[in-house]
């Protein structure tokens, strides 16, 4: 008996150690070649360019330009899987709007160096907020917009940077990876093991900007739970949207993009 207990004792150490190892596996899914020239897929008005992080990394991006001075601009900070490549919808629903736009591309995702962590991630955001400050983009009109796991970089930048953004737009927000990984994987250790904790609910309270929670009702990847808990921990003013047929991809069909757009019409200043 000592010895089969000694046994099953090394083998959930050697599990622990492999998840702690390779946990990025179970959160982050990128895409990792790069992505052809926006050209080359179709997308007209659209730049690709490098963003330089401040510990030194050159990241791919793609940039819309507004098409009036006036107009927003949207960071946008896109969900664990794919890579730019997979974004083209984004840029014309911006465009359609007259929005300009910075879609930053991850670390480790779409040919960019380094490897994705939740502090990495954070530092992509920022080098594309300081773009939009140094080129004196007045805050009023930079919104952050995040997808999925990017809603947990927006919602800390947001809460860290009150002064530099003029709204915040979460699709299908998380409470924490912690909470999402103990939903998905409730046999794994999560408390112990994860490094990366994406903590939105402990944050969402700090941030000073309006805010909009769009997320749909049948969603399976983010509980619609967690997105409720999110929208309501916010300080106001706050709204959220529900799509009660959506998945964790069918906001867009379900009529988000309208919301988003009729939200930042009334939150931002106009001229």
């Amino acid at each position: 008996m000592k010895t089969t207990l000694l046994v099953s004792l090394g083998l959930l150490i050697a599990m622990a150690a492999a998840l702690w190892a390779f946990q990025g596996r179970l959160i982050y899914f990128p895409s990792r070649e790069p992505p052809p020239a926006p050209g080359i897929l179709g997308l007209t008005g659209v730049q690709d360019f490098r963003l330089a992080t401040t510990d030194g990394l050159s990241l791919l991006a793609w940039r819309v330009q507004p098409a009036t001075p006036d107009a927003p601009v949207i960071i946008f900070l896109h969900g664990n899987g794919g890579s730019l490549l997979h974004r083209g919808g984004r840029v014309r629903q911006f465009q359609r709007e007259g929005w300009g736009a910075i879609l930053v591309g991850w670390r480790g995702f779409g040919g960019n160096p380094g490897e994705p962590r939740e502090a990495g991630l954070l530092a992509d955001a920022v080098a594309a907020l300081d773009l939009l400050r140094a080129e004196g983009v007045p805050p009023t009109r930079i919104v952050l917009w995040g997808e999925s796991l990017g809603t947990g970089v927006a919602t800390r930048l947001a809460a860290e940077r009150p002064g530099d953004i003029g709204a915040l737009v979460l699709e299908s927000p998380y409470t924490s990876m912690l909470a999402l990984a103990g939903h998905h994987y409730p046999w794994v250790p999560a408390r112990l093991l994860l490094r990366d904790r994406y903590d939105t609910l402990s944050r969402i309270g700090a941030v000073r900007a309006p805010i909009l929670v769009v997320y749909g009702g049948e969603d399976a990847l983010v509980p619609p739970a967690m997105s409720r808990a999110v929208a309501a921990a916010a300080s106001p003013p706050a709204m959220s949207w529900e799509a009660p047929d959506a998945g964790h991809l069918d906001l867009t069909a379900a009529g988000a993009p309208a919301v988003a757009a009729a939200f930042l019409r009334r939150v931002l200043p106009r001229g």
